[in-house]
């Protein structure tokens, strides 16, 4: 348990008969009249879904404990995912469903974040950004170089984004994995 003075951001709590939301942002707010109380929203840890509630100060609220660990992406196994703890060697086989899109930007080796809660697999969570090779894209139009347009490029995990013309099969570009944009070259 924990008091709503001592929230901060990323905490998960357990509200609504169990269910886990992480706190996005949270602000005290102390009106001229009335009690202080504490605005925040949270974020359904499965779902996805955002919401604003409101708290009383100094309420007693259930925190759930989250166990985050780096692990890395070693295979596909059907539809499952298999991860490797990198302080026990333990594999971990998750599911397609709870992976998510994060599913777009993973190859072997690359390492993620994996939540756990009671021996529950959460969420992957992977760096704001990767680097990947793009595997297929149409070369670019001489003279179209300077008008900043863009086309779709297929990355090596299969995925497609857009890039900017001048960029080429073979590639290595660097991916937003929060919304699938171009962030750059990579100078190898």
């Amino acid at each position: 348990m924990a008091s709503t003075n001592d929230l901060k951001n990323g905490m998960v709590l357990k509200l609504d008969g169990g269910q886990l939301w992480s706190v996005v942002e949270f602000q005290h707010v102390k009106p001229g009249k009335g009690p202080a109380f504490v605005r925040t929203k949270l974020k359904n840890v499965l779902s996805g879904k955002v919401v604003d509630k409101t708290f009383n100060a100094g309420v007693k609220v259930e925190t759930a404990t989250v166990d985050k660990r780096d692990m890395q992406f070693s295979y596909m196994d059907g539809d499952y995912f298999v991860f490797m703890d990198m302080q026990t060697y333990d594999q971990l086989h998750i599911e397609r469903k709870v992976v998510g899109d994060a599913a777009n930007f993973l190859i072997e080796g690359f390492e993620a974040t994996v939540a756990q809660h009671e021996g529950e697999v959460l969420f992957v969570e992977l760096p704001a950004a990767v680097e990947l090779v793009i595997r297929e894209t149409e070369p670019g139009v001489q003279g179209d170089r300077s008008t900043g347009g863009t086309k779709p490029a297929i990355l090596e995990t299969g995925h497609q984004i857009n890039v900017p013309l001048f960029i080429t099969t073979g590639e290595k570009i660097k991916v937003d994995t929060r919304d699938s944009s171009y962030l750059g070259r990579v100078n190898s």
